[in-house]
């Protein structure tokens, strides 16, 4: 809710979502976006993806769906997907765009990494705990075709920008996700206890070293001081922040750690490259999800 609230400023944007009380929600009352000093309402609509019958297919369309449900997502929006769409996804983790090319060809799959997150306060009302960059590039192709979706980013309110070097985009996502962003949901705390607790920066640091070290042997030059240095800054900027990982374990719901911290340990049993630590992480998630779905515990 939180891009396609912004994105309407500037833009004909609808947002379909499954659950009928948020669309009559939505499109009675519009979303109302918590910001650090007040609140915004954005006149935004909304409809059934099952039901809702396009005029048109559109210029863009944004998956902001867990990863176990992607392909109903996309499945639903077929009607809006044509021979001119952009398919994007700014989600958490890897491996989304192996997905997004089964319904579009890879010069009109997106994909991108956003430092901007929010967190679903009541049925149309939202949090925006955090702000930052936002990068997208294309899986193949010219990036300079979608330079003009950068640009009406930008002028809706998120700092975009273009790359051309996908696989260097994607590790960069999953630096802070599989850190920072796991830990959130093993200590039930927002981002900034990460950050100003020593012991669980301490545990953060070895999940940001232990990514860093998997992704230069995937062909990258990383400096682990720079990206920590980089987490920590967006840590600190984004304190309130509650990320989505913590809130499905809050909710007893699984969780997407296999495409994120799974992702990592993935990538490094391929590399023969040593993740102890988020090999922990994973099992310690995966522990907490068979925890919450077994009520004799």
């Amino acid at each position: 809710m939180l891009f396609g609230s912004y994105l309407s400023r500037h833009n004909d944007v609808i947002l379909l979502e499954k659950d009928p009380s948020r669309v009559a929600k939505i499109n009675a009352d519009g979303v109302k976006v918590r910001e650090k000093d007040n609140d915004i309402t954005f006149s935004v609509k909304a409809a059934q993806i099952d039901d809702y019958i396009p005029d048109c297919a559109a210029d863009l369309v944004i998956v902001f769906v867990k990863s176990m449900f992607e392909r109903d997502a996309l499945d639903g929006a077929k009607p809006l997907i044509g021979d001119s769409t952009y398919l994007m996804t700014l989600q958490n983790g890897e491996g989304h765009e192996d997905v997004l090319l089964d319904y579009a060809p890879a010069e009109r799959v997106i994909i991108g990494t956003t430092q901007d997150n929010s967190s679903i306060i009541e049925n149309g009302y939202i949090n925006h705990g955090g702000a930052g960059h936002t990068y997208i590039g294309l899986i193949s192709g010219d990036t300079n075709a979608i330079e003009h979706i950068a640009d009406s980013f930008t002028r809706c309110g998120f700092d975009t920008h273009t790359s051309d070097n996908i696989k260097r985009l994607i590790w960069n996502k999953l630096f802070l996700n599989a850190s920072a962003s796991a830990l959130t949901a093993l200590f039930q705390t927002n981002l900034g206890f990460i950050v100003d607790n020593p012991n669980a920066w301490e545990l953060a640091q070895k999940l940001i070293a232990e990514s860093v070290l998997t992704a230069n042997a995937d062909g990258q030059s990383f400096d682990v001081d720079e990206v920590t240095a980089e987490i920590k800054g967006h840590l600190e900027r984004s304190k309130g922040g509650y990320t989505s990982i913590y809130a499905d374990i809050k909710a007893g719901r699984r969780s997407e750690v296999d495409t994120i911290s799974g992702a990592v340990v993935k990538a490094a049993e391929r590399l023969c490259v040593d993740v102890p630590n988020m090999k922990f992480v994973v099992n310690a998630i995966h522990a907490m999800e068979d925890k919450n779905s077994n009520k004799e515990f």
